[in-house]
């Protein structure tokens, strides 16, 4: 045990921080920032997986973990959309999945806001042009955020969500 205790001591901290994560590239329109209006305090999020390949999930996965620690904003994640305020969607829109995310977007109650997370969600990114495609979040409901990003670091993530919700601190620094 002291041999393991005196090799820590020797190596020290190997560990590096995170850099500071930038503005969002797509401002947040004050439409949205006044849709958000009643979740100040705290917003619950369902997330959608529409078609993608789950590096934008792994990254909202990573919210919760303590670095970032996301409950601390008051955010938190519904399993049903009739307990969500926030559908957080990801992916390209594949043809199986436009009618469930319809149906989730009626099921979600009112006032609710939509943020499309990563580049896929928002242009189709590399999945533009598949067959199982039928395109972005936006050409089946209405989005109010849209966070870009293949994938979009859990700090920018975080950060564009408390933009929207005009929360202090603004900017995540883990």
């Amino acid at each position: 045990m002291f041999r393991i205790i005196k090799k820590s001591l020797k190596t020290g901290i190997v560990t590096g921080r995170h850099p500071a994560a930038g503005p969002t590239t797509q401002p947040v329109s004050p439409e949205a920032i006044e849709k958000a209006k009643p979740f100040r305090k705290s917003l619950t999020i369902r997330e959608v997986d529409t078609g993608s390949c789950n590096a934008c999930e792994m990254e909202m996965n990573a919210l919760a973990n303590s670095v970032y620690d996301v409950e601390r904003f008051g955010i938190h994640v519904a399993a049903s959309p009739r307990h969500a305020d926030a559908l957080v969607v990801t992916g390209p829109v594949t043809v199986n999945m436009a009618r469930p995310l319809r149906d989730v977007y009626k099921a979600t109650p009112g006032p609710k806001v939509v943020i499309a997370l990563g580049d896929c969600a928002i242009t189709c990114g590399m999945f533009a042009g598949s067959y199982a495609v039928t395109g972005p979040v936006d050409r089946h409901i209405p989005v109010d955020l849209r966070i870009p990003g293949c994938p979009p670091r859990p700090a920018e993530i975080l950060n564009a969500i408390n933009e929207l919700r005009q929360d202090k601190p603004t900017r995540c620094e883990p």
